[in-house]
């Protein structure tokens, strides 16, 4: 097994050799699979997120995972969990071929941050790091597990500054192919992002699906209150069964396109810790999509670590939808997202017959402004659309669309731009000279500090110590750009 390095994360330097293997003509949708669509009536795709931030609140302020610090403070809030959230990080491990020695074809997606996978490595918590060495690379496994990409540190794309969307997109990649290798990373085709958190804004959706195109991403997971169909009207019920077009379209024109798996809405570690997913699928049929017959597809995402359904009831429910499954019949399955896109294919789909769809809220956008509106009279509408307090809003939509990421958090954001800012203003121009500056350790631990301090975490828990961290974070990064 190689050797990490525990003291910072491969977050940068192999930026065109990724883009190069990304970009290698492979099957359309590369899994491998023991299960076909045909004679299939429906299906579903589950996949567990797993995150832990990094904070800078080790001695000294060293940058620790936040695991550790769980493990280093078991009587503040609910750090007593620190182990059972580290057996959640790992038990896929067992769980799946458990399953698969009782004749079951279990399938999971997961997506974790490349702050866990760096804080794992950090912790020297071999236990983790090989079962998910596991599950990354063992043959066997490619049937069952897929691993879906991220943003690195967590971000939420429609506050993060449009330039780091990618620079977060591309670190994922880096500490991924680090920890699992070349082709271990050309299976990642599908895309999560934290917090489900999907831009309207049409500059920066537009920026994320050029980054995601850019990496090789083939398809993106969202969840469906967050997006709309071009006239504006909510999805259809059955529209969530199937895939979608995701249509992005910049201020300047520009339009662009990724296929979209929904996730059904609902109470996310309830649906999955109890597998509602599987019951949801029972009882659905094939659809008609253009000329091709297909089955219907229950995608479904929730936290694989917390709250006690996912610690607790997760791991009998997961064995108890998989025997069903096995015990009645072949036509519905458990599968993975790109198992059943790759497949596609084969029942006769033309892609152009996806339905197409947008983020939510564009369609008044656009009305509004106009087809031929350029960036000023974008920017106008917004806030004309803003002011009216009718429910407009361009800050995104996410699973946890009862808080906002912008409001109120004007001493992260700010410093948030404004290290942005200062970093590309830093290194731009020279990376378009000298691109393989991205090795050095300069460019590294700056790059480190700029993503770090875009995590979700230092809003999500709110004023106090959370936005302290960011703090810290924020001066040392500037520290480190000024020197």
């Amino acid at each position: 097994m190689a050797v990490h390095s525990a003291h910072h994360p491969v977050i940068c330097g192999r930026e065109q050799e990724l883009r190069v293997l990304m970009q290698q003509s492979t099957p359309n949708w590369p899994s491998s699979t023991d299960q076909t669509l045909t004679g299939l009536k429906s299906a579903f795709a589950c996949a567990l997120h797993m995150h832990q931030p990094t904070v800078p609140a080790g001695p000294g302020g060293a940058l620790i995972s936040h695991l550790q610090y769980m493990f280093d403070h078991p009587g503040e809030g609910d750090n007593h969990n620190a182990e059972p959230f580290a057996q959640c990080y790992r038990r896929m491990a067992d769980l799946i071929p458990e399953l698969i020695r009782e004749g079951c074809r279990p399938r999971i997606m997961l997506d974790y941050s490349g702050n866990l996978l760096w804080g794992v490595t950090q912790m020297q918590r071999q236990d983790i790091t090989e079962a998910l060495q596991f599950l990354a690379c063992d043959d066997e496994m490619k049937q069952h597990v897929e691993w879906l990409g991220t943003f690195w540190s967590h971000a939420v794309a429609p506050s993060t500054p449009i330039p780091d969307l990618s620079l977060q997109i591309r670190a994922w990649q880096h500490q991924f192919v680090d920890l699992f290798g070349d082709s271990a990373l050309q299976r990642v085709r599908g895309f999560s992002l934290p917090e489900m958190h999907l831009p309207n804004h049409p500059d920066t959706l537009f920026a994320l699906v050029e980054g995601l195109l850019e990496a090789g991403y083939r398809w993106l997971l969202v969840q469906e209150h967050s997006v709309e169909q071009l006239d504006g009207s909510p999805l259809e019920s059955q529209q969530c069964f199937i895939p979608n077009k995701l249509v992005a379209r910049s201020s300047s024109g520009e339009q662009i396109s990724i296929t979209a798996l929904i996730k059904t809405q609902g109470s996310d570690t309830k649906l999955v810790g109890q597998m509602q997913p599987c019951e949801e699928a029972l009882g659905l049929g094939r659809q008609l999509l253009g000329n091709a017959d297909i089955p219907s597809l229950v995608s479904q995402i929730a936290d694989g670590e917390n709250g006690g359904v996912m610690m607790n009831e997760f791991p009998e429910a997961f064995r108890q939808a998989n025997r069903r499954i096995r015990d009645r019949g072949p036509d519905t399955a458990a599968l993975n997202g790109s198992e059943y896109l790759e497949q596609l294919d084969a029942l006769g789909l033309n892609w152009s017959d996806l339905p197409q769809i947008q983020a939510v809220h564009q369609h008044r956008l656009w009305q509004r402004a106009g087809d031929a509106a350029d960036g000023e009279r974008i920017a106008e509408t917004i806030a004309e659309l803003s002011a009216a307090n009718d429910g407009f809003s361009m800050e995104g939509a996410s699973w946890t669309n009862n808080l906002s990421w912008v409001e109120g958090y004007d001493n992260v954001l700010g410093p948030m731009q404004s290290l942005s800012a200062r970093f590309h203003q830093q290194f731009d121009q020279q990376l378009s000279e000298q691109p393989s500056l991205t090795a050095s350790p300069t460019y590294r631990d700056a790059l480190m500090h700029l993503l770090l301090l875009e995590t979700s975490c230092f809003r999500y828990w709110g004023q106090g110590q959370w936005t302290q961290y960011a703090t810290d974070i924020y001066d040392k990064g500037m520290q480190l750009l000024n020197q």
